[in-house]
């Protein structure tokens, strides 16, 4: 039988993933105080139970005033270890990579949750919003507040929280770090010129731009195990006019590559207007042209991610090369036996054994029992 590029293992340093499909990053709103809850556990059994190859944990704040929402997860703190603890015990009793996406929100931090707006909290009645910070003192848009610009004393501070916020990963038992430097959140924000308007080592050129983003990866990768990967999530482009390219992000992946980070998860937009949304029409696979020229030009694995919801397109991914990993979020809400379906619809040889053997078991007897009545 032809091999299935889906189903092939792959290695990330000293961690290996049964398949190819990983769990996104998917924000819950639903921590307290940074803390995992019942609801992350429950929301993480559906895809550890699933088949998946590996999984991210949601964006997870590495100081308390980085949080996206009052929601959201955080590991600036010890306190916080435990919950991933529980999370990483609950993925590798399956013998799934269960990663963490780490960052901080910049300006687009003090937010609503999605369901009640998404807009600044910092509009509502005290003491619910906190103060923002940015690499410049510009609103993220219209009718949200004008955030602290950073000082390089605060810059220093904020990179070593990166650093601090990766050994408590490490303490947790998770097998992976993943660095946040997407959707209009602070590493993207220095980046972007549409952002960034400093006139010192951080801001004007690309150089200076990226530097913060270099000074993060390379603060991570000193603190974690050698064997333990590290990747970065990018919006490749921002798609307006004066914004980080394609090109600046192909450069960023060859420097950060140099610095021992061992893979780019490729998204893009969020400098203006709604998180992780491309200018352009959302179509099936769009953002994939993105990790296959940056695979193709730096030799670094990438991940594809978006709108990538049915298993032949994610087969196909992989199987041209454009793509090392295929994230996928919402399809694995609606469907958290996504991979299953895809074992099946592929022709995988044994489809069931991408479950746990609890499923597999039954579920291979149901189709002995189906198969057999249906010869009667």
């Amino acid at each position: 039988m032809h091999e299935i590029s889906l189903f092939t293992p792959f290695s990330s340093r000293g961690v290996t993933f049964a398949n190819r499909v990983v769990v996104s990053p998917m924000c819950q709103y639903r921590a307290v105080e940074g803390c995992v809850t019942a609801w992350h556990l429950a929301h993480h059994a559906r895809f550890a139970l699933g088949g998946v190859g590996g999984a991210v944990i949601e964006a997870t704040a590495v100081e308390r005033d980085g949080r996206i929402s009052e929601g959201c997860l955080g590991l600036w703190d010890d306190g916080q270890i435990a919950g991933f603890r529980q999370l990483a015990e609950l993925y590798h009793e399956q013998g799934i990579p269960l990663g963490v996406q780490i960052g901080h929100a910049g300006r687009k931090a003090s937010s609503a949750s999605p369901w009640d707006g998404a807009g600044p909290l910092a509009s509502a009645a005290p003491p619910r919003g906190w103060t923002t910070v940015a690499p410049s003192a510009l609103v993220h848009a219209e009718g949200w507040p004008v955030p602290v610009a950073l000082d390089e004393a605060a810059i220093a501070r904020i990179v070593a929280s990166f650093a601090a916020s990766a050994r408590r990963a490490v303490d947790a038992g998770l097998d992976f770090v993943e660095l946040h430097g997407a959707h209009g959140y602070l590493l993207h924000e220095f980046l972007s010129p549409l952002a960034n308007h400093r006139t010192d080592r951080y801001g004007g050129s690309f150089d200076n731009r990226a530097r913060l983003a270099l000074d993060a990866a390379r603060a991570i990768r000193q603190v974690v195990p050698d064997a333990m990967p590290v990747w970065y999530r990018a919006s490749c482009v921002d798609e307006i006019a004066g914004g980080v390219t394609l090109d600046e992000t192909v450069e960023l992946a060859r420097r950060l590559k140099d610095l021992g980070i061992d893979l780019i998860d490729c998204s893009s937009g969020g400098i203006r207007g709604p998180v992780a949304r491309s200018t352009r029409a959302e179509t099936p696979g769009h953002q994939v042209p993105y990790a296959e020229r940056i695979r193709r030009e730096t030799g670094i694995a990438t991940i594809a991610v978006g709108l990538i919801t049915e298993p032949a397109q994610a087969n196909q991914i992989i199987g041209d090369g454009s793509a090392d990993l295929v994230a996928v979020a919402r399809e694995l809400l609606a469907d958290p036996n996504f991979v299953y379906r895809a074992a099946r619809s592929l022709g995988h040889p044994s489809p069931h054994d991408v479950l746990p053997r609890n499923f597999a078991f039954f579920l291979a007897r149901r189709n002995i029992h189906a198969a057999g009545a249906a010869t009667k």
